[in-house]
C-alpha cells in the first residue's frame, strides 16, 4: 500500500508552515516532505513531527539564492565549498528530524558553458556528498526536472540521472522519480516504474499538466500507485502538487490510501 507524504511547501497553504504538520495528520497522512525547512529551527520542526506522529520523508539541500532563480548548485562551477556547507546544514536538520533522504538539486546551467564541465563537477560533488551522508546513514537523491517548468535545469531525464548515479558509484545515491516531470519529458510511466525499480528511493506525484491534484489531468495515478506495489516499492510517495482550491476539498483522490481525507 503506497505511503503518501504530504508536501507541506505546496499543500495546506491556507495555514502557516508549522501549522501544516497538524493539518497533514488530521487528513490522515503519516509522512510529510517539504522543499526547504531552513526558515525554522530544526528542533522546532522535530517537535512538530513528534507531536503529530509524522515521518519526515524528504527535504532538499539549500538551493542557493532561490529568490534570484537559483535551483541548487551541485553541478555549478565554483560552488563546491558552498555546496558542501549546505550539505552539512541539511545533515543537521536530517539528524534532528530523523529524515533519511535528502534531495540534491543540480542547479540551472549557465548558458554558453560546456555541459561536460557540469557533468564532471556534478559527479565529483555527489561522490563527496554521498560519502559524507553515508556516515549519518542518509541516502541522497537526484531528480530529473522538466524543461518546461525549469528550462535551464541541468538534469532532465531518467536516463541521464542513471548515468550520473553509475558514475558516482555510491550505494546511497538513488533516483528521485517524480512522475509529473517524467510524464512531461518522457511519458511511458508504467514502463519507467517497472524498468527503474530498485533505482529510485522516493517517488513524487502531481496531476499533468497543471500540477494540481493527482486525479486531475492526463495521468491515471490510481493505476500507477497499484503498480508501485506490484513492483515492490516500499518507499514514500510525495504529494508534490499545488491544490486547485483549498487543500482538504481536493483530497478525495487520497481516500483509498490515507486514514481520513
Amino acid at each position: 500500500m503506497p505511503r503518501l507524504a504530504a508536501n507541506l511547501s505546496m499543500m495546506f497553504q491556507e495555514a502557516p508552515f508549522l501549522d501544516r504538520f497538524a493539518a497533514a495528520q488530521e487528513c490522515g497522512f503519516t509522512g510529510v516532505e517539504c522543499l526547504f525547512p531552513y526558515d525554522h529551527p530544526a528542533e522546532e520542526i522535530a517537535e512538530h513531527l513528534e507531536r503529530h506522529r509524522l515521518t519526515q520523508a524528504l527535504f532538499n539541500l539549500p538551493p542557493g539564492d532561490w529568490a534570484r532563480g537559483e535551483r541548487g548548485m551541485a553541478a555549478l562551477p565554483g560552488r563546491d565549498d558552498e555546496f558542501m556547507a549546505g550539505l552539512e546544514r541539511s545533515l543537521h536538520y536530517a539528524r534532528l528530524t530523523r529524515c533519511q533522504r535528502l534531495h540534491v538539486m543540480a542547479g540551472n546551467w549557465p548558458s554558453g558553458h560546456d555541459r561536460r564541465e557540469g557533468r564532471e563537477i556534478y559527479v565529483a560533488n555527489l561522490k563527496r556528498a554521498a560519502e559524507r551522508a553515508a556516515e549519518q546513514g542518509v541516502t541522497l537523491l537526484i531528480e530529473p526536472i522538466n524543461v518546461r517548468d525549469m528550462p535551464d535545469y541541468f538534469l532532465n531525464t531518467t536516463a541521464d540521472a542513471l548515468e550520473v548515479i553509475k558514475a558516482v558509484g555510491r550505494d546511497n545515491l538513488k533516483l528521485q522519480l517524480d512522475l509529473y516531470h517524467c510524464q512531461i519529458m518522457e511519458g511511458d510511466l508504467a514502463m519507467h516504474i517497472r524498468h527503474l525499480a530498485g533505482s529510485y528511493a522516493h517517488v513524487q506525484i502531481a496531476g499533468v499538466p497543471e500540477r494540481h491534484e493527482p486525479d486531475l489531468g492526463e495521468v491515471n495515478y490510481a493505476y500507477l500507485l497499484e503498480l508501485l506495489d506490484e513492483v515492490g516499492y516500499g518507499g514514500w510517495v510525495g504529494c508534490e502538487y499545488r491544490p486547485a482550491a483549498e487543500t482538504r476539498v481536493g483530497l478525495g483522490w487520497a481516500q483509498r490510501w490515507v486514514c481520513r481525507a
